[in-house]
């Protein structure tokens, strides 16, 4: 057993209880001093090391050693209770592990930290460009995983593929509700108060949010991604659902749309533009947009100021990607002229989002296994539970930007966000009056 391993894990836990199982056999048993003496309140963990290698890469880089050793089956959560499946117990783990990191500053913690903002001072001074996704590396980091194969995606995702966060305003809905409202939240947000409005979807993924604003509110979309796969799935829906004349769908970087459109959204976005290309986004859009145009902008966020992507998720899950803080985002906006008209923060609603996939994944583990091997189910596992936990005990969360142009864009207050159901019933009523009226003329 590592003296210095076991030195780190005595400071870390401060909370709950971890059980650890290390390479040589040895099994120790550490509790915090703030434990809970309400038992059904206590957060308990168990973790076992299969070899000394993963112990000691623990010391120097965990944000990336502790995915790497998991994906290689050297790092076992185990259960700690009769029944619980590995998914709850690697849960369990990583929620323990990062509500203590949270709370408490661990010295190889505090080093990898300084070591990451040093690497990201160095970047944004030009010395490496891996803050600056150009199209053709903006390219390459979609295709790492959006081009992976779709029944993959279908085992877990609603029935519309919406690959972003839900959104809840219950808090019990279920997955299909909370993407359903999440939708027409946005659609609020837009004011696509008429048909025939000009939309460009930024990043339109398999094109369940176009096809759901051509659908219920008439609108024009111009759907555009970076994936050669989603394209395809986007274009075939296009097609079976008779919409191709209200929406067209692109493959097209963000920096070579023409407009003017009427309105604009981006959901899940942001996170891929790159941290030295804000300015870029926001000016783009500034500049696709009419003069009394809307913007819509979904991003996942964090509320504790700039920080870093974990190496671990840069590696194998969104090579380039940033999930910035508000200010970031805000003061790329403030440079590019657009108003921010409106900021919403969702707090929990991607934990919630997360842990249905999350459920879904494991209820089709072995169709995934056939896709790929046991290494991507462990990967992917890894990713979602590991996301899931970061939303619930870190400082993850969504907000939604609404920009425009100009000031009278928008009203002058926000009642009309409220009920974002009944403009979609406007809208289809609308429509159904525009089309009965054109039966009538002819």
């Amino acid at each position: 057993m590592n003296t210095v391993f076991e030195h780190i894990l005595k400071r870390l836990v401060q909370e709950g209880s971890l059980r650890v199982v290390f390479a040589d056999g040895t099994e120790r048993l550490y509790i915090g001093p703030e434990e809970s003496p309400n038992p059904a309140k206590r957060l308990k963990a168990a973790v076992r090391f299969r070899t000394e290698e993963a112990q000691k890469a623990m010391l120097f880089n965990p944000g990336l050693a502790f995915g790497e050793r998991y994906m290689s089956g050297e790092i076992i959560p185990l259960p700690t209770h009769e029944g619980q499946s590995e998914s709850d117990a690697l849960a369990e783990l990583l929620k323990l592990l990062m509500l203590n990191v949270e709370n408490r500053n661990l010295v190889n913690e505090q080093i990898m930290g300084t070591a990451r903002r040093i690497k990201f001072a160095f970047k944004t001074l030009g010395l490496a460009p891996s803050l600056y996704n150009n199209p053709r590396k903006a390219r390459r980091n979609v295709a790492h995983h959006y081009d992976l194969d779709a029944r993959l995606y279908r085992l877990f995702l609603d029935q519309d593929m919406q690959y972003s966060c839900g959104y809840f305003p219950r808090g019990d809905e279920n997955l299909e509700e909370a993407q359903k409202a999440k939708k027409h939240h946005i659609a609020a947000k837009l004011r696509l108060t008429k048909p025939g409005l000009r939309v460009l979807d930024i990043g339109c993924g398999w094109g369940g949010l176009a096809l759901s604003l051509a659908r219920d509110y008439g609108a024009h979309v111009t759907g555009i991604t970076l994936s050669t796969e989603q394209l395809a799935i986007a274009r075939q829906r296009a097609r079976q659902e008779g919409l191709e004349h209200l929406v067209d769908f692109r493959l097209m970087d963000y920096r070579n749309a023409k407009g003017p459109f009427d309105r604009v959204v981006s959901v899940g976005m942001l996170e891929h533009v790159g941290k030295g290309e804000y300015i870029t986004f926001f000016s783009a859009i500034k500049k696709l947009l009419k003069d009394d145009g809307v913007a819509l902008i979904h991003s996942i966020g964090r509320k504790g100021g700039p920080g870093t992507t974990n190496p671990w998720i840069e590696r194998y899950i969104f090579p380039g990607g940033y999930s910035p803080a508000v200010s970031e985002a805000i003061g790329a906006v403030e440079q590019s002229g657009l108003w921010v008209a409106d900021c919403e923060i969702l707090r929990l609603h991607y934990a919630k989002t997360l842990h249905h996939w999350r459920q879904r994944f494991e209820d089709h583990v072995d169709e995934v296994r056939a896709l790929y091997d046991e290494r991507f189910v462990r990967m992917f596992r890894f990713y979602l539970t590991a996301s899931e936990m970061a939303f619930r005990v870190q400082d993850h969360m969504n907000f939604q930007l609404q920009l425009a142009p100009t000031l009278e864009a928008v009203p002058l207050t926000r009642d009309y966000m409220m009920n974002s159901r009944a403009m979609a019933d406007e809208a289809t009523a609308s429509l159904v009056s525009k089309a009965a009226s054109g039966v009538e003329r002819s």
